[in-house]
């Protein structure tokens, strides 16, 4: 069972908040866990506790070489007493970047496979060539999201959460959208900012949430122009306006969601998007691990602790 670390919600000061007469707080899951970091605690939680009510002796999932999914579900095999495999798009990586030696040293036994192979992820012809191959195994899909996972993301917002009118949080595969909206009650509005470029993001959530037969009792809102280029891109402003948040708050933040979901929230205060007497919570959904590889194959420097 994954035991989590004591959740701090921090109060944000910036003279901006007082010029728009909102109120901003953080919520830290990034403080969570040391291994399994924020939203991606709530995703594994119950499917790892499905795997060995299922008597797994494995967990199977799927991600790219700096994945956070892939961190997180090594980190969370080993302490729930699971082996882990992790079948990661790429043969010609470099297999020393700091995610994939920590996946190693938490025992997870990595597979590379060709772009066009993993595309078969989704397959049942390829999921049962890889049940062949490594024997049985509890498959989690790329990026954690599944019934499971928003479950456990429906858990995120507790009864002390109600007092805020806004909630704001990180856009990737939809599975804690999909929780927090489930959770939301009727004053509330939840923004998505999607870290993927293209508007298909809209349609995958309302599929998702039907799917899920979510039916939220609040507003939801979806920001697609601040993914910077797209998925794991990026821009001199995003970078430094991480650098710029972590100098007016003390809180580091990545550059693959949660600094362009910060971002987002700040290009729409200074819009005048949140009515005055607004109370807004940003929602840090972990991630940090990734920033080390980040400046190992960039050279681009980001805060550290």
């Amino acid at each position: 069972m994954l035991l989590p670390q004591p959740i701090e919600t921090q109060s944000l000061q910036h003279p901006i908040f007082d010029e728009k007469k909102v109120n901003v707080s953080l919520l830290r899951l990034d403080q969570i866990h040391s291994g399994v970091s924020g939203n991606k605690f709530f995703k594994l939680k119950y499917n790892l506790e499905e795997a060995k009510k299922l008597g797994k002796p494995s967990i199977l999932t799927f991600g790219g070489a700096y994945s956070n999914h892939i961190y997180a579900t090594a980190s969370a095999a080993r302490e729930a007493g699971l082996t882990s495999i992790g079948i990661i798009r790429g043969e010609g990586l470099d297999r020393k970047n700091p995610t994939l030696l920590h996946a190693r040293e938490r025992g997870m036994l990595l597979h590379f496979v060709s772009r066009v192979d993993y595309r078969k992820k989704n397959s049942e012809e390829y999921i049962d060539h890889l049940r062949a191959h490594f024997g049985d195994f509890y498959l989690i899909p790329e990026g954690g999201t599944n019934s499971l996972a928003i479950q456990g993301t429906a858990e995120i917002l507790e009864e002390k959460h109600r007092e805020f009118s806004h909630v704001c949080t990180a856009l990737g595969t939809g599975g804690t959208f999909a929780g927090l909206a489930k959770s939301l009650n009727s004053a509330q509005t939840l923004l998505g900012f999607s870290s993927l470029k293209g508007e298909f993001i809209r349609e995958e959530i309302e599929n998702l949430l039907i799917g899920s037969n979510i039916h939220p009792k609040g507003r939801l809102e979806i920001f697609t122009q601040f993914h910077f280029g797209g998925y794991a891109k990026w821009t001199d402003e995003l970078i430094d306006f991480i650098h710029w948040f972590w100098k007016a708050f003390g809180v580091i933040l990545d550059p693959i969601y949660t600094g362009k979901m910060a971002f987002g929230f700040w290009e729409l205060l200074q819009t005048n998007h949140f009515p005055a007497g607004s109370k807004i919570l940003l929602i840090h959904t972990g991630g940090l691990q990734g920033n080390l590889g980040f400046t190992q194959r960039t050279g681009i420097a980001l805060p550290t602790p």
